[in-house]
């Protein structure tokens, strides 16, 4: 039987989105980048905005973004994705707008862009991947390094009194009064894929009708950074990573939710 026989369109289960491009993720095996990437596309495909939409990938594992994505990208300089977002979408008010940004991006040297871009409320979309760690560079500790985690800068651990205490970027941004949706999901089950999904599609909605700034974090491994296999680099981010930095909604049309 030729294969051509099996794969039939009244049988097909899936279908990689065309606004993933061809070129094969060159994300370390586990990584949720590719995961991630792969909803954010699929929700753009399915909206019919493609010719719409520009992203934004700034320095470090989100550079690689405009590699696989299939809609117009721009590269801005570290920490500033949020900044030239802005431009973006003033000169553009029609377009959608996104940056996608790591931890060491956003949450460091980025973290006044950010800020003041929720603040101002621009009608933007972030998507924020948390790996607690900086991936690109050498897995050098991050604003969102856990208590006690080991990294390249930490080797004995986190230690609060020294080194300060791990930043909540997502509940910060969802006491701003200009963030109309703000949410934390990760990509590390199907079902936990589903709702990160679904965020995603209702973040780039609200820009439709001008809601302000919309906020998607999602939780990922590092397991390259973290030296552990990809299984047990998603079973220490259950154990460790959820808890503090808990999945589900902290902010519904502009609405505090959960006692945010």
């Amino acid at each position: 039987m030729d294969i051509k026989d099996i794969i039939k369109p009244e049988n097909l289960v899936y279908k990689k989105t065309d606004l993933m491009t061809d070129k094969i993720l060159s994300y370390c095996p586990g990584c949720g980048h590719g995961t991630a990437h792969r909803i954010l596309m699929e929700v753009i495909d399915e909206m019919g905005i493609q010719s719409e939409t520009i992203g934004i990938a700034p320095v470090g594992c989100s550079v690689l973004a405009y590699d696989f994505m299939n809609v117009d990208m721009s590269g801005a300089a570290h920490g500033r994705a949020p900044a030239l977002a802005t431009g973006i979408k003033r000169l553009w008010p029609d377009k959608f707008v996104f940056t996608y940004q790591g931890d060491g991006d956003l949450a460091a040297i980025g973290s006044a862009e950010t800020i003041h871009a929720c603040n101002r409320g621009e009608n933007i979309t972030i998507v924020f991947i948390n790996n607690g760690i900086y991936g690109m560079t050498g897995g050098q500790m991050a604003p969102t390094t856990l208590e006690g985690m080991k990294t390249s800068t930490s080797p004995y651990g986190r230690d609060l009194q020294t080194m300060g205490n791990p930043l909540k970027m997502t509940e910060l941004v969802a006491q701003l009064p200009g963030t109309w949706y703000v949410t934390r999901q990760s990509v590390h089950t199907p079902r936990n894929v589903r709702r990160a999904k679904k965020a995603i599609r209702i973040a780039l909605e609200a820009q439709k009708e001008k809601k302000g700034l919309t906020f998607v974090e999602i939780v990922s491994n590092c397991n390259s950074g973290w030296k552990m296999t990809p299984v047990k680099a998603n079973e220490w981010m259950e154990e460790n990573m959820f808890p503090f930095y808990p999945l589900g909604d902290l902010k519904v049309e502009g609405k505090l939710v959960n006692n945010q």
